[in-house]
């Protein structure tokens, strides 16, 4: 599977499961509706956790949940940062300032690009 796709899944997977009612549209678009640079986005986000994972070694499993998930946050802000040239806050908030959903899905994201690392190997 394309790796930016692993994220996609991962994220929709994620809000589905944590987001408090009902989530915006956008946040579960399929993936055949995701704009280019959302998937580049993706792709490289993936790109820098497999890296991660395959440079450490495999020692990525013993990070806390809360070190795996602000990984992926702060691949990502560089992302939107990258992409998009004045942010909404919320676009490039903190960890300490994201919702607990958004930081659950942040770990899963790690989790699922971390197993999908491991497979392909």
């Amino acid at each position: 599977m394309d790796e930016s796709r692993i994220f996609r899944e991962a994220w929709i997977e994620g809000v589905k499961k944590y987001f408090p009612g009902e989530p915006k549209p956008g946040y579960i678009t399929p993936w055949e509706e995701t704009p280019d640079w959302e998937r580049e986005s993706a792709a490289a986000v993936c790109r820098q956790v497999r890296e991660f994972v395959e440079t450490s070694g495999g020692s990525t499993a013993q990070l806390t949940r809360e070190q795996r998930g602000r990984f992926v946050a702060t691949c990502w802000i560089a992302q939107i940062y990258r992409w998009i040239e004045d942010p909404k806050p919320g676009y490039v908030a903190d960890w300490s300032e994201l919702p607990e959903w958004q930081k659950e899905t942040d770990a899963d994201i790690f989790d699922a690009i971390e197993r999908a690392s491991i497979q392909s190997d």
